[in-house]
């Protein structure tokens, strides 16, 4: 016991002490957050939905969001979304779907395109990121 106390009233026991809270705060802090997002989609999330044929590299196959929004009658709203490629129709890039730099373009703003020539053709750029 002697040990243990002379060691955490060191200077060098104090700091691996400090450290070792620390690691804790941050662990403790990663699974609470984790703990509190549920497995449920809330109404206001995209729910993507691939069909039973899909295939990881197919870009063919076009992909259904499912947007549930709140409208009058509380039913939710069905958009089918149609194309492998996408861009904002405010900027030059255009994204393959499923890359995740084309992210923060807004729903309302995107505008898609079937193939990569296409999007070109608009005057549209691959985005460096998802090369």
């Amino acid at each position: 016991m002697k040990k243990i106390k002379y060691f955490i009233q060191s200077e060098k026991g104090k700091d691996i002490l400090i450290i070792i809270i620390i690691i804790l705060v941050g662990l403790s802090s990663f699974e609470l957050g984790r703990l509190s997002k549920n497995g449920n989609l809330n109404d206001n999330e995209i729910k993507i939905e691939y069909p039973a044929n899909y295939k990881e590299n197919d870009l063919n196959i076009p992909i259904q969001a499912n947007l549930s929004q709140i409208n009058t009658n509380n039913a939710p709203k069905t958009t089918t979304i149609t194309g492998n490629y996408f861009a904002s129709n405010r900027g030059k890039k255009y994204y393959p779907v499923g890359c995740s730099a084309g992210n923060t373009i807004k729903q309302e703003n995107r505008i898609y395109f079937s193939t990569s020539a296409e999007a070109e053709k608009a005057g549209y750029e691959l985005s460096s990121s998802c090369i």
